[in-house]
């Protein structure tokens, strides 16, 4: 089963007191490239993210983005002791002297206290997040297993497009075979009216030496090795299909000699029929070098 490079997969998960988003998508690339967007703060996750993504992909530009947000917490308080004993003693002296003054102060209550800063701390201490990183690499296998069935199932439909297109290269090229061998006789008889014209009007040719040329002319515009080749690039074209994995940049090459055989075809067709054919060829074969360059 061959695979696309082309897809897409999210998930959601949480542990108190963080949920998080994950979103996975590839396109084509000529190589692995992989770019993730994941907090550096979560010490080790990006390099086990990153090792998984090696693993299950061999080619395709790749992002990974996860996205982490810390939900509401009611903090953990601590009552300062140094601070508040530094308020109580300014306050015993505060009243001291007011009432050295004759003054009577209103009491205070341990909310007015409280309230004041530096008498409570929120808790405070190093965080553990060695349990929210183990979930994420949990979680981070069946996303990537969800991903890469999305790139087999575009695989499927890949490869019946490049089945369809590698019939219809067939169909042309025995359309092409048959044109070739009913232009034989009408080659043949144009090199002969040739090869009279160049003797008539030519004093001391050597008739042999002219006969030779011709016959040079008419191996050059024998398209037999060209249709030949064109029918082992679709043989190899569907092994490499049923074969599967990653066969892309080997079928891209494949794309390439398709290409060549088409252009010569074209370039010693010397009939319009022919040439029609051929061109018709170069337009499947590139629809199906387009194909070809999402497959794995």
């Amino acid at each position: 089963m061959i695979r696309s490079m082309t897809a897409f997969a999210s998930a959601r998960g949480e542990k108190a007191p963080f949920s998080w988003s994950w979103d996975l998508r590839s396109v084509n690339a000529k190589g692995l490239d992989l770019r993730l967007r994941v907090p550096d703060w979560l010490d080790g996750l990006e390099a086990a993210l990153r090792a998984d993504l090696t693993k299950a992909l061999t080619r395709g530009s790749v992002n990974l983005t996860l996205r982490l947000g810390r939900g509401e917490e009611v903090p953990s308080l601590a009552l300062n002791q140094v601070a508040l004993a530094a308020v109580l003693d300014a306050l015993a002296e505060t009243e001291e002297q007011a009432m050295a003054r004759g003054l009577t102060l209103a009491p205070s209550c341990a909310a007015d206290l409280l309230a004041l800063r530096g008498v409570l701390d929120a808790g405070s201490g190093e965080e553990d997040l060695t349990p929210v990183i183990a979930e994420l690499k949990a979680e981070f296998g069946p996303l990537v297993q969800a991903f890469v069935q999305m790139r087999e199932a575009e695989g499927v439909a890949l490869a019946e497009i490049l089945q369809n297109q590698l019939t219809r290269v067939e169909e042309l090229s025995a359309q092409a075979s048959e044109l070739a061998e009913a232009r034989k006789g009408a080659v043949a008889e144009t090199l002969r009216a040739n090869l009279a014209r160049v003797l008539d009007n030519t004093d001391g040719a050597d008739p042999d030496r002219v006969a030779q040329e011709l016959a040079l002319l008419a191996v050059k515009a024998d398209v037999t090795e060209e249709l030949d080749r064109l029918g082992a690039h679709i043989r190899a074209a569907r092994t490499l299909l049923a074969q599967g994995g990653p066969v892309g940049r080997k079928l891209d090459f494949l794309m390439q000699e398709f290409n060549r055989e088409a252009n010569t075809l074209c370039s010693k067709a010397q009939n319009a029929d022919l040439t029609a054919v051929g061109l018709e060829l170069k337009a499947v074969i590139d629809q199906m070098r387009e194909q070809v360059q999402n497959v794995e």
